[in-house]
């Protein structure tokens, strides 16, 4: 389609004019068809700036996810993942589920720039508004036991913690099991879904969804307090949502194939912020008060309640005391 074609040219030389007889001739195609694709993308919301005998040019703060924005920034075998964007869904997992289900291979990325209802863990709620975030679900089919699926959560919390740091260059802790914190506020979460086979105790396919405030203002009351954007804190360098959607598959791309070495919990338990913390831990409507104590090898959160009992816990719904 001209139109992709057009874009991909645009952001492989952002900050470039490029004439419209060059986009032409490049692409085997008239000046009137490239002229019609400019103008297909502004109505998309791209912002192309025209020149005078000079030509199109896509700003380099463009920051519009796009397959032809995000394909530049990855690297290895991370360029063999393919990708359906939309503009708005209810849930990109939700989505992504049901192709799942009707054999879709792996290796499909689902992105989506805003989400209607979008799904945290526990039955939460994301907040996911437009044109704020990166809101993508990723499709894989690991030869790993239903019972080893923390594993995939918690190398997503590492890949997403290290993406953030690489490009944004602010400090990335992890609240086990799935929650991403810069100092105080939560700044991204993952859900990890997977559809088992019941006779082998395998996984059919396992979907990491990711969510990250890049550049959300605003959040309902029930998470202003608690919830924070990375913009707000970034280096010099700013945030680039496609560089920063490429950078997390680049390292779930990297980290995978160790997944069953476990090579990443090393980092993961150096990232986490409630070890030797006071938490509750939640049992339907009672919080047992406890202290974290480490993270295992199994991605297990291992806490001492107040009666000296110590126990591994590998899905509960865990928060820190707070001083009165």
């Amino acid at each position: 389609m001209n139109k992709d074609r057009i874009l991909s040219m645009l952001e492989e030389n952002k900050g470039i004019y490029l004439s419209g007889q060059e986009l032409a001739k490049r692409l085997f195609v008239t000046r009137s068809a490239v002229w019609k694709a400019i103008n297909m993308l502004r109505r998309d919301g791209y912002i192309i700036k025209a020149v005078k005998n000079k030509g199109y040019m896509l700003p380099h703060d463009s920051d519009i996810v796009s397959e032809q924005s995000i394909r530049p920034f990855l690297r290895g075998n991370a360029a063999d993942f393919r990708f359906e964007i939309k503009k708005t869904l209810p849930s990109t997992n939700t989505y992504l589920k049901g192709l799942a289900a009707n054999g879709e291979k792996e290796g499909l990325v689902i992105m989506a720039n805003e989400q209607t209802a979008g799904r945290g863990r526990m039955g939460r709620s994301f907040f996911s508004p437009a044109d704020d975030g990166i809101y993508m679900s990723v499709l894989l089919r690991p030869p790993l036991k239903a019972d080893s699926a923390a594993l995939l959560t918690t190398m997503a919390a590492v890949s997403v913690s290290r993406a953030i740091e690489n490009t944004v260059g602010i400090p990335i802790g992890i609240k086990w099991v799935n929650d991403l914190y810069y100092k105080d506020k939560k700044i991204a979460g993952i859900l990890t879904e997977g559809g088992i086979d019941i006779e082998s105790g395998t996984l059919q396919y396992a979907i990491i969804g990711i969510g990250v405030n890049v550049f959300t203002e605003e959040f309902p009351d029930d998470l202003k307090d608690t919830a924070a954007s990375i913009s707000k804190s970034a280096d010099e360098k700013g945030v680039s949502r496609p560089l920063l959607a490429a950078e997390i598959l680049n390292l779930l791309e990297e980290n995978l194939p160790a997944l069953d070495k476990k090579n990443h919990i090393s980092e993961y338990r150096a990232r986490s912020i409630l070890t030797g913390k006071e938490i509750f831990v939640s049992r339907g409507d009672k919080k047992i008060p406890a202290v974290a104590l480490d993270i295992d090898e199994n991605a297990c959160l291992v806490v001492k309640y107040d009666d000296g009992k110590i126990e591994s816990l590998s899905s509960s719904d865990v928060s820190i005391r707070r001083n009165k």
